[in-house]
């Protein structure tokens, strides 16, 4: 990319176009294909080495009959959400939208139309800004090397069958559908690509990266179409090209990223279970406090979150992922100003809490709730007033004083203050205190 189009300033939160992004915090990710018939997670194909014969099976059943993208978008927003990512192609190769170089789309299926126009459509009424996750790799389309991840990786003729395949056909056809997807639904918001692998070689199959993508005319073309667009970090492009966005998957960082030392833009992607895609059987999914530290983690270094569900073959959402969206919406509907607009905080925060902060607010999230007291150091004589954020409740606080009985008192070093709670922690996932600042 040229230098003109590198993101502005992004450690700063995100200024100009992005500002949006790092105020809004918080992102609905959508994970829907086929796969979702299979009901055992989004790489059944990969892992379960199923031909395209196999796999047919999956397009010729598809039709979410209860597909309602307005209760989707409806519930993203209750739960406190201000964007979604969906994936209008995965790794399988399957398009959500009636693309025009493909038959491998949902018009073709039993379902027999176009499900993405609708999803943009809902998303927006609702008023979500609109982000498209686009798989770079696809493992149906018929000039995709067979690589690592492919699912004829092991198959004896492997090599054989890569001859035939040509990988500049296959970055021709994803800028045709890239350039589909941003100028068919009006304004994209996020392009999510999805992902490299340059030194990942298995069996004398290379992997594949920049050169094959084509990465560098890959982002020249959304910039033309989409100017204001955020681009996500997987294309493998050359060192010293900062992406839009930064994008740990399924951890939290311990700092927050940087690259060169330079700090980045940043989001972290999670699952509410253990995969993305519907998965009948899976049973690791997360509990109310770990959905909700997840969030103030990322924020407090200063990054986003995108959640993921991963609807019904039906096109609904399961009731364990209605569950675990709803926690947000409890969650956020009382505490959501310590997440918007605010991010990292200078402060040394007490054992057990993480802060964050927005202006002269300062929030303080307590995740292991202690028996009557917080000791904080750095805000002596600094603080205004103090409350729960989830009922305005007022929090007291004790000063260092001189006399002061050892055996019962409460001793408050100097430079410190101490924070007065109740003996049970208030009914809320991870309460909130609101730390009001002098000025």
């Amino acid at each position: 990319m040229s230098s003109e189009r590198q993101p502005e300033n992004p450690a700063s939160g995100g200024a100009g176009k992005h500002a949006w992004f790092s105020h809004d915090r918080l992102g609905m990710f959508i994970h829907w294909g086929l796969y979702a018939l299979g009901a055992r997670h989004e790489w059944l194909k990969n892992r379960e080495e199923l031909t395209d014969e196999h796999y047919q099976r999956y397009f010729d059943n598809f039709d979410p009959d209860l597909y309602d993208p307005k209760e989707w978008a409806r519930r993203a927003r209750l739960a406190g959400m201000k964007y979604v990512v969906v994936t209008t192609k995965h790794h399988e190769g399957f398009c959500l939208w009636d693309s025009k170089v493909t038959d491998y789309k949902a018009p073709n299926t039993p379902c027999g139309k176009d499900l993405l126009t609708p999803l943009v459509d809902a998303f927006r009424a609702e008023g979500l800004k609109i982000g498209f996750y686009y798989s770079l790799l696809d493992w149906h389309h018929p000039d995709f090397p067979i690589d690592v991840h492919h699912p004829l990786r092991n198959h004896p003729d492997a090599k054989a069958l890569n001859a035939g395949r040509n990988i500049a056909n296959y970055a021709a056809y994803m800028r045709e559908q890239v350039r589909e997807l941003l100028t068919g639904f009006g304004r994209v918001d996020i392009i999510w690509f999805d992902f490299s692998y340059p030194g990942r070689e298995y069996h004398g199959l290379p992997g594949k990266g920049r050169g094959d993508w084509e990465s560098e005319r890959l982002v020249d073309l959304v910039r033309e179409l989409q100017p204001g667009i955020i681009v996500n970090n997987r294309l493998d492009l050359p060192p010293g090209t900062l992406p839009d966005v930064t994008t740990p998957e399924q951890y939290t960082p311990r700092v927050a990223p940087a690259i060169a030392s330079q700090g980045v833009l940043w989001e972290a992607c999670h699952t509410f279970s253990g995969s993305w895609g519907y998965h009948r059987d899976e049973d690791t999914w997360k509990s109310p406090e770990q959905i909700i530290q997840l969030l103030i983690d990322s924020v407090s270094l200063g990054g986003n979150l995108l959640m993921n569900v991963g609807p019904t073959g039906r096109g609904t959402l399961d009731a364990r992922a209605i569950a675990a969206l709803e926690v947000y919406q409890n969650w956020m509907a009382v505490n959501g100003r310590s997440i918007y607009g605010a991010g990292p905080s200078d402060y040394p925060v007490p054992a057990g809490c993480r802060y964050t902060q927005r202006g002269n607010r300062l929030y303080l999230h307590v995740y292991n709730w202690p028996y009557r007291h917080i000791h904080i150091e750095g805000l002596a004589d600094r603080i205004a007033y103090a409350q729960f954020l989830h009922d305005a409740s007022e929090v007291r606080w004790l000063s260092q004083t001189k006399e002061v009985d050892s055996n019962i008192g409460v001793m408050v070093p100097e430079g410190m203050i101490t924070l007065e709670l109740p003996v049970r922690q208030p009914d809320v996932t991870v309460p909130v205190i609101e730390i009001v600042l002098k000025a």
